[in-house]
């Protein structure tokens, strides 16, 4: 799979979720998210535990930084998350684990996420999940639309993960 996305400081979370209500977004969900990353060769790998599921997250971005990061990512469901993450920190090394709460919300193939990280603070994420053969300039408009209609200017896109975010922190 490949996704879109772009990252930025937020600080008022209630009127982001207002304004993009307004675009036809839905809440989908509150999700309780920790984030275990794991040391590998190339891109990133990650123990998602989120509520009461767990999955396996691969991913590399393109090195672009700012707004729209190509991103190819696979996902796998874990059923024993506590012994994967045993087993994973063993052989690999676990570099930097993420607590966030999420808020989710959804319009078509868009998801904005509204996130309280612990030891950061308030973010948002967009994620324009693009599908197989799918160009991904198709999605830069609805992209367009939604970070217009949160105010987010240039100068507000953050180019790193949270790990790494905490990392230089």
């Amino acid at each position: 799979m490949k996704n879109l996305e772009a990252k930025f400081r937020l600080l008022d979370h209630a009127e982001a979720e207002a304004r993009a209500a307004a675009l036809g977004y839905v809440r989908r969900a509150i999700l309780n998210q920790r984030d275990t990353f794991f040391r590998v060769a190339n891109g990133k790998l990650k123990l998602r535990q989120e509520n009461d599921s767990a999955v396996l997250i691969f991913y590399r971005r393109n090195g672009e930084s700012g707004l729209l990061m190509l991103s190819e990512y696979e996902i796998v469901p874990v059923a024993d998350p506590a012994r994967t993450l045993r087993i994973l920190d063993e052989a690999l090394g676990a570099i930097a684990v993420v607590e966030k709460a999420r808020t989710l919300m959804t319009r078509d193939n868009l998801r904005l996420h509204l996130d309280r990280v612990a030891n950061l603070g308030a973010f948002a994420e967009i994620e324009a999940v693009i599908a197989d053969g799918d160009n991904p300039e198709r999605s830069r408009g609805a992209v367009d639309e939604i970070v217009a209609a949160l105010g987010v200017a240039q100068s507000d896109l953050i180019g790193l993960s949270y790990f790494e975010m905490l990392a230089k922190a």
